[in-house]
């Protein structure tokens, strides 16, 4: 039987930050799931089209590398719904702060009053993704400014073209 983890977030960039998750995540779980949630009062940046072409493209070989198997999904209702209908056993969670720690509880303690056999795996950052956040990536690259230090080079390049297209 397999592992299953499921990864969610909204991945409005992929991000450093995103892909450090994923790198530690591959290592625990047979097959990991990126959940990329749809929420009707956001607009993003990038289609989930164009978000779930750009984690295949940048997460794939890092599963493969692990031995792990990979799979992208869109949801736009709980995450532990999503979760169970992949059977997942797990939520994997970033966390870069005490911040993040503080509010990551919070969730994980709601999830697992509505899904208990579900559980909530914190990951910390690694010191250089620490800082990333996709809000921030968004804001460089809307102003113009280099990202390539806080994504993988083929989401710097559709940053900037999505900027380009913006401004003509």
């Amino acid at each position: 039987m397999l592992r299953t983890a499921l990864y969610a977030g909204s991945f409005d960039p992929v991000t450093n930050g995103h892909l450090d998750v994923v790198r530690q995540a591959a290592r625990l779980a047979d097959r990991l799931v990126l959940a990329i949630g749809i929420h009707p009062g956001k607009v993003p940046l990038f289609s989930a089209e164009e978000r779930a072409a750009m984690l295949e493209e940048t997460c794939r070989p890092l599963a493969a590398a692990a031995g792990c198997e990979i799979r992208c999904i869109t949801f736009g209702g709980l995450v532990v719904t999503a979760a169970r209908e992949e059977g997942a056993v797990a939520l994997i969670r970033g966390l870069r702060d005490g911040t993040d720690l503080d509010y990551e509880m919070q969730l994980a303690g709601m999830n697992g009053a509505m899904a208990p056999e579900i559980a909530t795996v914190f990951l910390p950052a690694s010191p250089l993704a620490r800082p990333i956040t996709a809000t921030l990536v968004r804001q460089i690259a809307a102003m113009g400014g280099d990202v390539s230090a806080f994504v993988p080079p083929a989401v710097a390049a559709r940053l900037k073209a999505r900027f380009a297209a913006r401004a003509s």
